[in-house]
């Protein structure tokens, strides 16, 4: 597959998806309104819809129901953007931009930005546990579950807790990698999952999809690093260099730029093998693999 399928392929998702969003937000009213703008804010314009398009390509090579899918993926994206806006806080970044504007703790103010993550991450579970689209009542069960184990002190929250650690404290590469396979990597990971248990893979095909998706979000990590250290603000629309101002170990201070980008291609590699253990076609996720170590935002 080539470098402009893949771009029209995520295109399309991103369309669909942002479309999903756009509907299950709800629209301000009352005197909530201000929290229901922030929310709408924190996840609407913007954003790449990586781990909604993982969710999407692993479905479809299992035959998976797109409108299943798309609403798995909103859900993630959801519970991504609460990440983000908790992650932003004064408390933990205080960060000034994300996705080419002001974050929302600076676009509204440090509460209401609170409040919208809360709502944001309950809303994602909601939207997963409702009866309104084609998934039977185990399914669903099953993906709350494995959101909520991505999402909280098993997942995403232990890696945000070792992230505040690594401000005072050195870690190590090992340390690092799973601070990051933790923050980062819980999500990608139960994106690709859902796919394939929206598509009813085997268990059998499930375990390496979860190894492939563990190597991709280390790999995404570590560009992300390596665009940190190499981009800027206008290219990025984010803060950049934060974590080495803040002296916290990053893939490229510990490896630095040209090991970074050798571990990147030794997971590209990892994957390839992975991937060769499935009876699929798996074109578009080696393509997706290939534009992670690429991507330029």
């Amino acid at each position: 597959m080539n470098t402009s399928d893949l771009t029209a392929r995520l295109a399309a998702v991103v369309c669909a998806v942002e479309a999903e969003l756009a509907r299950l937000l709800p629209e301000p009213h009352g005197r909530e309104a201000s929290l229901l703008e922030a929310m709408r804010w924190a996840v609407l314009g913007g954003g790449k819809r990586f781990r909604a398009f993982l969710v999407c390509a692993t479905g479809e090579l299992y035959g998976a129901d797109e409108a299943a899918c798309r609403r798995v993926g909103a859900a993630v994206e959801l519970l991504h953007a609460y990440s983000l806006v908790h992650d932003d806080l004064p408390a933990m970044d205080d960060a000034e931009l994300r996705r080419g504007r002001p974050t929302v703790h600076r676009a509204f103010d440090e509460a209401t930005a609170i409040l919208a993550g809360d709502a944001l991450q309950a809303l994602a579970f909601e939207v997963l546990a409702r009866e309104d689209w084609p998934a039977s009542a185990e399914v669903r069960i099953e993906l709350v579950r494995g959101l909520a184990e991505a999402a909280g002190s098993r997942g995403m929250c232990a890696g945000q807790a070792i992230d505040l650690i690594a401000e005072r404290e050195s870690l190590d590469l090992a340390e690092t990698a799973r601070l990051q396979q933790l923050k980062t990597g819980a999500l990608v990971a139960f994106s690709v999952d859902a796919g394939a248990l929206l598509g009813a893979a085997p268990q059998t095909e499930r375990i390496p999809l979860r190894r492939f998706a563990q190597a991709l979000g280390l790999a995404f990590q570590i560009r992300d690093d390596i665009l940190d250290a190499t981009s800027d603000v206008a290219t990025l629309g984010k803060d950049v260099g934060r974590d080495a101002d803040a002296g916290k170990a990053t893939f490229v201070s510990l490896l630095g730029l040209d090991g970074a980008r050798a571990e990147l291609l030794r997971l590209k590699q990892q994957a390839a093998t992975i991937l060769s253990e499935l009876p699929r076609d798996t074109a578009l996720l080696h393509a997706i693999f290939d534009w992670v170590t690429m991507r330029q935002t």
